[in-house]
């Protein structure tokens, strides 16, 4: 790998510290032209140079290139916040995006991120060079830090920042301890919804939220950086599991799934105090107290003015299209929404971006949604406050309304799914295959599932900017289950082998009263386990598939690791590549968190026809198996069939037992939580 692809990642390291000082643990120093230093160390140009180049381990020349027009990503103040949902910020990032997608070569990217990195805010600085890095066919496999990694503000209790700065700055890097990350710090356990802190707050899901749209940018001139295989679909069936596990989540702690946001006028009930502050924008993220309500916004600072009433006339026309099943084209035509694209084309308009088939008419409303609720606090800027957790991709999965307001974004979507027609048998079943039993194996025994608190570790030391070089560790608390394996019985009677993919599938057998669940609403919570190819040899064999290996989930290791414990040259055949690597559910995180008691939970097998799921396709890289929620980079999604299959459309079945084909059985199961800590252990 060429040293202009690794020197990349030196602009991940400190994100706030300039790049003319020495960067990364060899102790790298970037000799820039003059005319590269910002002005007010123009005049100290050489004396920074021979103060920084003294002790460094690797000195790199920074050509001097003619630089591209970058009057507009620099717009945005250096210390504020940046936020994709915000259109003027996406406009600026998208321009940035194109400049570093445009350099002709490593060399000259590396010299336009030199210049960029001391004068571009550094949260959209480090968002648009790791869009160009996934999508630049020279960078693709450089392995990105986590967002954790380079910005821990955004993901934990500032005090955790000052205690890390007094043992970095007193102990050498050897002799220090983790600091220790407090559990569930935002609220007193006298606030209801404190309760399911620990998924709303939990890094791993966050990271998750970010990656995703960092994998599916807004906007782009490269307009096949942002068209990708069945994008708009994804979009609606990533969030649908979210609510879906997010709802299980509530039910498992007493809590009533998400209240809809549909009513634009009513005060938001829950309050949110983010507990966060940022080390740019250099003041505390917003609160939003109980009772707020989202108002007109009109703030030129940002470039926006927009009415709520513009939100509600935004909600009416997609509500009209779903009616009509057809949405309307800017030359006043009318494209029908049909089974096989109308899913994707709706989300495509939802989160508007430059494939939008007509965002002039259909607007902008989930992101605005975003906007609107993260000012709430300030929409006229006459306090001088920036947006709340809600407007940053990084922070919105922490607040209670995040989950209330795409609970009314996916039942728009059901809405749509409701007038399709059901499945047929013949679209269900697979003849010659009979399921005769699923279920899991693990340390609780038959069809027990365990789960526990565990207390993990991760590095700080490359985003405390300003502060002694060294490994600083913090130590947080988080959900974890016990491996488990799935056990399938198959009986193929068809004389031949064939090959199938086994859908697997959880939900609650119960509701919040403890009794049944109507089918309807079960098939809405059903959270996706694994999806995976299986060859089926003739008579009768048995199907056994481990946790682990699930194609919805990335491990524990890609989530939160260490880039620099990491084996392999970034980019090389041995090396994972980060891209797509990064973007997953964490897989701590597969499985609610049950109850003491246990909670009663209903597993569900599929095995259906592969030639008629099959995608014809080469795959590229080494990590595509947390292809459910991420797709797979520069290829189709690997599974024809409309995404959340079988369950994405309504029955005329009663209840699940009634839903089944031969192809496919259930198993009743039960999630016990234990509230012990443990200590992670070296796992795969």
């Amino acid at each position: 790998m060429s040293d202009a692809k690794k020197n990349l990642l030196l602009f991940f390291d400190r994100p706030t510290e300039p790049c003319f000082m020495q960067k990364g643990e060899e102790k790298t120093f970037f000799r820039m032209p003059t005319n590269y230093y910002p002005d007010k160390y123009k005049s100290a140009s050489n004396v920074l140079e021979n103060r920084f180049s003294d002790g460094a381990s690797r000195t790199i020349e920074v050509r001097n290139i003619a630089l591209p027009n970058l009057s507009l990503p620099m717009e945005l103040p250096y210390n504020d916040q940046f936020s994709l949902f915000v259109p003027k910020h996406r406009r600026m990032a998208g321009k940035l995006i194109d400049i570093f997608m445009n350099m002709r070569d490593l060399e000259d990217l590396q010299s336009v991120c030199s210049f960029c990195q001391m004068r571009i805010n550094p949260y959209m600085f480090n968002y648009c060079l790791s869009v160009a890095i996934l999508h630049r066919d020279d960078t693709k496999g450089l392995t990105i830090p986590t967002f954790a990694e380079t910005f821990p503000d955004k993901f934990m209790d500032p005090k955790v920042f000052r205690r890390a700065r007094e043992v970095s700055t007193v102990l050498n890097a050897g002799d220090r301890l983790p600091v220790l990350i407090p559990q569930n710090y935002t609220a007193a356990e006298s606030e209801p919804e404190q309760r399911v802190a620990y998924f709303r707050e939990d890094i791993g899901i966050n990271l998750h939220h970010w990656h995703w749209h960092l994998v599916y940018p807004f906007d782009a001139e490269n307009r096949a950086i942002v068209d990708k295989d069945r994008r708009g679909e994804l979009f609606y069936y990533m969030h649908q599991q979210i609510i879906a596990r997010y709802s299980v989540e509530r039910m498992c702690n007493d809590l009533g799934r998400p209240r809809r946001y549909n009513d634009f006028r009513q005060p938001i009930e829950e309050g949110y105090f983010p507990k966060l502050d940022s080390q740019v924008a250099s003041r505390a993220w917003p609160p939003r107290f109980a009772g707020s309500t989202i108002r007109d916004l009109d703030r030129p600072v940002d470039q926006i003015r927009s009415d709520v009433s513009q939100l509600e006339t935004w909600r009416d026309r997609f509500l009209e299209a779903i009616e009509n099943m057809a949405i309307i084209l800017p030359n006043g035509r009318q494209m029908p929404l049909n089974e096989e694209t109308g899913i994707d084309i709706l989300g495509n308009l939802m989160e508007s971006s430059i494939i939008s088939r007509n965002r002039g008419y259909y607007g902008d409303m989930h992101n605005m949604g975003h906007v609107f609720i993260s000012y709430s606090h300030d929409p006229d800027h006459r306090n001088l406050e920036q947006f709340g957790v809600m407007g940053d991709s990084a922070t919105a999965m922490r607040d209670p309304i995040f989950y209330r307001w795409h609970a009314y974004i996916d039942d728009i979507f059901h809405l749509y799914k409701a007038k399709l027609p059901p499945y047929a048998q013949e679209k269900l079943d697979f003849p010659g295959i009979r399921v005769s039993g699923v279920g899991v194996e693990g340390a609780g025994g038959a069809n027990e599932l365990r789960t526990q608190w565990e207390q993990s570790t991760v590095e700080l030391g490359r985003g405390l900017d300003f502060t002694p070089r060294g490994s600083v560790l913090a130590s947080f608390t988080h959900l974890q289950h016990d491996d488990f394996s799935y056990v399938i019985s198959v009986n193929n009677t068809s004389g031949s082998g064939v090959m199938g993919t086994v859908r697997l599938f959880a939900a609650p057998a119960l509701d919040e009263g403890g009794r049944p669940l109507a089918f309807d609403e079960q098939r809405r919570l059903m959270i996706e386990l694994d999806k995976f190819t299986q060859a089926i040899p003739a008579g009768s064999s048995t199907i056994r598939r481990n946790s682990l290996d699930s194609s919805v989930t990335i491990p524990y290791e890609r989530t939160f690791r260490n880039q620099s414990n990491r084996p392999g040259d970034p980019g090389s055949a041995e090396a994972a590549e980060f891209d797509f690597c990064g973007c997953g559910w964490p897989h701590h995180m597969l499985i609610p968190k049950g109850t003491q008691r246990g909670y009663p939970m209903v597993l569900f097998c599929m095995i259906s026809n592969w030639n008629e799921d099959r995608v014809m396709q080469d795959l590229v890289g080494a990590c595509n198996d947390a292809a459910s929620y991420c797709g797979i980079r520069d290829r189709k999604y690997p599974d024809r069939r409309p995404m959340g299959f079988p369950f994405d459309r309504p029955t005329a079945a009663n209840s699940l037992a009634d839903f089944l084909t031969p192809n496919m059985a259930v198993a009743d199961c039960t999630i016990r939580f234990t509230d012990a800590t443990r200590q992670r252990a070296a796992r795969r």
